[in-house]
């Protein structure tokens, strides 16, 4: 006799399911146990606070005082208002706009030329480039065209001096004149002073130097300077 079986309640259909049912209840389970914990009782702290051992605490009344306000400010003082008659010119004041731009101000500074350097007069024995006297030009050394100068200045003084002055004078002997001069940076003779027994023969002295023809000037550092010179005058009276 065979078995009669309902092809509805046959259960083998759906193992499938009930497998992956039971296999996500397992899973549940065993997540849970992992994540179980327990305590210990008497790390548990059961105290009962009561609330009648609390004693109560005084609280001061903190007390706000506010600060009087500021008297009013005074009124302001009314404004005078000045008549002025028509012919009266009144300066204007001009108000400068206080509005800021963004654009940068520049201040250009006044660029001041270098003053031009300045060489006081030099001794003609320091002079760099001596002094040229009219036909001293063919010398090329600096102590050639001294010696140069130096004779030719003797010789000319020489031949214009008076000196007849001595005997006329009442002068004897040997009579000594100094004479120091400046051939300036254009070459010219100036500041002539000299000193001698007689004020005629200082004169005379003076006169000559004064005589000398324009020179070409000396130069220091490459630029003409002032060339201070010394020349001593002496002549013999005969008696």
């Amino acid at each position: 006799m065979e078995p009669k079986k309902n092809p509805k309640k046959d259960l083998g259909k759906r193992s499938v399911l009930f497998f992956q049912l039971g296999l996500i209840l397992m899973l549940f389970i065993t997540w849970r146990a992992i994540e179980w914990k327990t305590y210990d009782k008497e790390a548990i702290d059961q105290g009962v606070v009561q609330f009648d051992q609390l004693d109560e605490e005084d609280v001061p009344i903190t007390q706000i005082k506010t600060p009087p306000p500021p008297p009013p400010p005074p009124p302001p003082a009314p404004e005078v208002i000045e008549v002025v008659e028509d012919d009266v010119e009144i300066e204007e004041e001009i108000i400068e706009s206080t509005e800021v731009t963004n654009e940068p101000i520049i201040e250009v500074a006044e660029v001041e030329e270098a003053p031009e350097e300045v060489i006081e007069d030099v001794p003609f024995t320091a002079i760099e480039d001596v002094p040229l006297f009219p036909g001293c030009e063919k010398f090329k050394t600096n102590n050639e065209r001294k010696k140069c100068m130096s004779d030719k200045i003797k010789d000319f003084v020489n031949s214009k001096f008076n000196t007849d002055l001595g005997s006329e004078l009442g002068l004897t002997g040997v009579n000594r004149v100094y004479v120091r001069f400046k051939i300036d940076n254009k070459g010219k003779i100036t500041g002539v002073q000299a000193r001698a027994p007689h004020p005629r023969l200082q004169k005379e002295a003076e006169r000559v130097v004064n005589m000398l023809p324009n020179m070409t000037p000396g130069k220091q550092r490459g630029k003409p300077v002032g060339v201070l010179y010394s020349l001593p005058i002496i002549f013999q009276v005969q008696d």
